[in-house]
C-alpha cells in the first residue's frame, strides 16, 4: 500500500496544515477586534436613534419614505434620484423641533448629490449645520478633534436621514436594517475621535 503512496500527496500535506492553520486564525483572530468595535459602534447607533425618537416620531410616514429614498440613493449613487427625493422630502417636513436640521441634512445631501452628478467630489460651497443643529447630530465634536470638517458634515447628514427613516418609516424597516453595516462602519471612523473604547 505504501507503493502507492504519490510524491503529490505526501508534498500536499505540509500546505493543507498551513490552510488549515491560517483558516484558524481567520476565525479567532476577529473576536478580538473586529465584533467588539461594530457592537460597540452599533450601541452607539442604537442610542443616537433612540434620542432622536421622540424628536422625528412625529414626521408623517410617507415623508420619512421620501427621506430613506434620498439616503438609499445617495449611497448607490443614483444622484438625479436623489435630488428628486431631497427636494419633494424638503416641500414636505413639517415645522417643529429638529426640523431645520433635518431640513439642512437633505440640502447638504442635495448639494452633494448635485456636485457629483456633475463630476464634482463635493459641492463648491455648503451651508453647515449651526450651533443650535447639533443636538441632533450623531457626532459632535471639538474642533481640535475634526480632521476634514466636509466630510463630517456629510456623514452627519446621511447618519440624521438614516435616523429618521428608521423612526417614522416602517415600509423601510428591511431595507434600512440591511444597510445598518455601512452606517455603523461610517460611525466607527469617529471612534477614536470620539472616545469609545
Amino acid at each position: 500500500m505504501c507503493g502507492c503512496i504519490s510524491a503529490g500527496w505526501i508534498y500536499s500535506c505540509p500546505i493543507s496544515a498551513q490552510v488549515l492553520y491560517s483558516s484558524l486564525r481567520a476565525l479567532v483572530r476577529p473576536t478580538h477586534t473586529g465584533p467588539k468595535k461594530e457592537r460597540s459602534m452599533e450601541k452607539f447607533l442604537n442610542a443616537y436613534i433612540e434620542r432622536m425618537r421622540p424628536v422625528f416620531n412625529r414626521i408623517p410616514e410617507k415623508t420619512a419614505h421620501v427621506i430613506a429614498s434620498a439616503f438609499f440613493s445617495f449611497k448607490f449613487e443614483l444622484y438625479p434620484k436623489t435630488l428628486r427625493e431631497c427636494a419633494t422630502a424638503l416641500s414636505q417636513v413639517p415645522d417643529g423641533s429638529g426640523s431645520e436640521a433635518l431640513k439642512k441634512a437633505l440640502a447638504i445631501i442635495q448639494s452633494y448629490a448635485e456636485a457629483r452628478e456633475n463630476a464634482q467630489v463635493e459641492p463648491d460651497h455648503v451651508v453647515p449645520f449651526t450651533d443650535a443643529d447639533h443636538a441632533y447630530l450623531a457626532v459632535n465634536l471639538p474642533p481640535d478633534r475634526i480632521e476634514d470638517p466636509d466630510t463630517l458634515e456629510l456623514d452627519n447628514a446621511l447618519l440624521l436621514l438614516y435616523a429618521v427613516a428608521v423612526i417614522a418609516s416602517p415600509d423601510d424597516e428591511q431595507a434600512l436594517d440591511e444597510h445598518r453595516t455601512y452606517v455603523i462602519t461610517m460611525l466607527g471612523t469617529y471612534k477614536r475621535a470620539l472616545g469609545i473604547p
